[in-house]
């Protein structure tokens, strides 16, 4: 059958599913913190999560969850197993660190903006106990057993942050597309930090693999999203990073480093094999949560069409001799002392 080559949505037909490889269930790397979770789902019209007793309503749409009508990455429990994937792939591609730059450890106030499940907030508060870690995001499904060192909060990062005391660190990651004025979100993060402090933004690109295959799904499903994050008013990808725009705001950069990591375990570096496994189930949950929402809502496409999409998607990817990858991407910025 002939591949499409186009944006256009696909034609409704069952995708094959690839039951075999590096493919598994992503429940079974679910992190420390993931595991402490308390929070419970309740179904509604609408859907809610529920916290300590208070009800944070939950948009349910195409059998997903999500915090707000605008983000279009979803917050519900699958989405949240992902994210704790996704922080372990992270500490493994830094070796077991926290952050590409080193936390001074005289730091006493640390930020962690777009905190998700708050893996990183946790682990940062249990490393510097004698540091206030603030994380925030749009909603929460952080858990509670936590240090008591760190506290959430729900805050909207493209509004005015309104903290009365500066920050030694500031930390975003994994918030590609999340801002339409990543200028905005720079300035108020300058504005916050003490002079000499430090932002660092950490972010995934999109998966490509070694050797390009003609008229594959993947390119399909990559223009299809940038196209329709386009369309919303939102760019994906690693271009919120670029130096001359952190240094409009004022920021100096202090270094950058971007990764290549493979998806799976064909790498013959054995660190990066396990990085690299986790990549992967990360990457293939993600294929859904990135592009369920961009494509129904602003490409007009139908839900099942999307997932056939991902299906082909997937199954492109674990093919034999083909050799996905992603680029991972640091970038640490420094506020300078005036």
């Amino acid at each position: 059958m002939a591949q499409p080559n186009q944006l256009d949505p696909p034609s409704s037909g069952a995708g094959d599913n690839n039951e075999g490889g590096e493919e598994q269930s992503a429940a079974a790397l679910q992190s420390p913190a993931s595991e402490r979770h308390s929070l419970e789902k309740s179904q509604s019209s609408t859907g809610s999560l529920s916290l300590n007793g208070s009800v944070f309503e939950q948009i349910l749409e195409n059998d997903r969850g999500y915090a707000n009508e605008s983000y279009f990455m979803p917050c519900d429990e699958k989405e949240q197993t992902r994210l704790a994937i996704i922080h372990q792939c992270f500490t493994s591609v830094l070796s077991g660190q926290l952050s590409f730059q080193n936390i001074p450890r005289s730091a006493k106030r640390i930020l962690d903006v777009g905190t998700g499940i708050g893996d990183w907030a946790i682990a940062v508060a249990e490393r510097f106990p004698t540091a206030e870690v603030t994380a925030t995001d749009i909603t929460c499904f952080q858990p509670t057993d936590v240090p008591p060192n760190v506290f959430f909060e729900i805050d909207d990062a493209r509004e005015e942050w309104t903290y009365t005391e500066p920050f030694d660190f500031i930390h975003l990651r994994g918030l590609s597309g999340a801002f339409s004025d990543w200028a905005a979100v720079y300035k108020e993060a300058h504005k916050h930090l003490l002079a000499n402090g430090i932002l660092e933004v950490a972010d995934f690109g999109n998966i490509t693999t070694t050797e390009p295959i003609v008229d594959s799904y993947l390119s399909i499903y990559n223009g299809a999203c940038l196209s329709a994050a386009e369309k919303s008013g939102v760019t994906l990808g690693l271009d919120h990073m670029k130096k001359a725009l952190l240094e409009s705001v004022g920021f100096s950069i202090a270094k950058t480093r971007t990764l290549d990591i493979p998806l799976g375990t064909w790498s013959n570096d054995p660190r990066k094999k396990l990085a690299g496994k986790m990549a992967l189930i990360a990457a293939l949950e993600g294929l859904e949560a990135m592009s369920l929402r961009l494509l129904t809502r602003h490409m007009d496409w139908k839900a099942e069409d999307v997932r056939d999409l991902c299906d082909k998607v997937q199954e492109e990817l674990m093919r034999p001799g083909v050799r996905p990858m992603i680029s991972c991407q640091f970038t640490v910025a420094r506020k300078l002392m005036i």
